[in-house]
């Protein structure tokens, strides 16, 4: 099935992602997680790319195990430090195995580009739609792009995405829905009319947030960090706090009518596992 459709049934859904490991021996692990992820059920599963395109060979390994699952699976594909033969080639397999969706991304320029490399996420999604029917789909920044140069810019950027063929868009994990809906008034606003998810970051330890601060650059509203201070030191408390945390973003996001949900799960089923059960009755589980 294409995640279009999906994120267009007209009901709540909430995703998963996960990563591959960056060594073959740890592939049998990442399937298990796969597994235990799919029995939550989610409308799909995204695999990402890994970082300049380390772990792209067991990309496709984990996206055939989502498939093999019953989930539907949707591929993160990079090209700023992937060549364009590469490219073609990844794409062909996941063709040859069924896996219909793709996650267009340009990568972080501190990875190694490669000469030839294409520059821009939309060049990389003009390519894919050249080589099959794919359903593809881009990634957007609520609080704007840490490269762009003013929040005009960065939509302008969204706009030759959808322009290039994109079908929808992913958010960077955010940890404010306010800062959230003021995005989706200024896409609105400049045109942009498509399916949006929301990417929700359960934070389960203190640690994480000044990691999150550095590679994304999303804000920490007070609230998130007086509860990151306050259990710093009690690991489980973290954790039901984190879980807690992400799952009143989630509850305010439907509420509000936000019907597609993206997890990024770390690879920690358990963690999803809990938001899952907080939100059973709320999307029907």
């Amino acid at each position: 099935m294409k995640v279009i459709d999906i994120l267009n049934n007209g009901r709540v859904n909430v995703s998963c992602e996960l990563f591959p490991p960056k060594v073959w021996d740890k592939l049998s692990g990442a399937k298990q997680v796969v597994r235990d992820i799919a029995k939550l059920d989610p409308a799909f599963m995204s695999v990402t790319y890994g970082a300049g395109g380390g772990t792209s060979e067991y990309t496709v390994d984990l996206g055939c195990e989502v498939q093999n699952c019953g989930i539907t699976a949707l591929s993160h594909l990079t090209c700023l430090s992937t060549s364009e033969e590469k490219l073609v080639s990844i794409i062909e397999s996941l063709k040859a195995n069924n896996i219909e969706n793709i996650l267009a991304l340009r990568g972080d320029k501190g990875e190694l580009s490669v000469p030839g490399a294409y520059p821009h996420a939309s060049d990389l999604i003009k390519l894919i739609k050249q080589h099959g029917d794919f359903c593809v789909g881009g990634a957007c920044y609520p609080e704007c792009h840490p490269e762009s140069s003013s929040v005009a810019a960065d939509l302008d950027g969204l706009k030759i995405k959808a322009d290039s063929g994109c079908q929808f868009f992913t958010t960077q994990m955010f940890f404010d829905n306010n800062v959230f809906y003021k995005f989706m008034y200024r896409l609105l606003s400049a045109g942009i009319n498509m399916p949006i998810v929301a990417g929700i970051m359960p934070v389960t330890n203190s640690t994480q947030l000044d990691r999150i601060v550095s590679l994304s650059g999303s804000g920490i509203p007070l609230h998130l960090k007086s509860i990151a201070d306050r259990f710093y030191n009690d690991p489980a408390a973290m954790k039901q706090a984190g879980i807690a945390y992400a799952t009143e973003q989630i509850i305010d996001l439907i509420a509000s009518g936000v019907n597609n949900i993206h997890i990024y799960t770390m690879n920690k089923p358990d963690i999803a596992a809990s938001i899952m059960a907080n939100l059973s009755d709320i999307i029907g589980k």
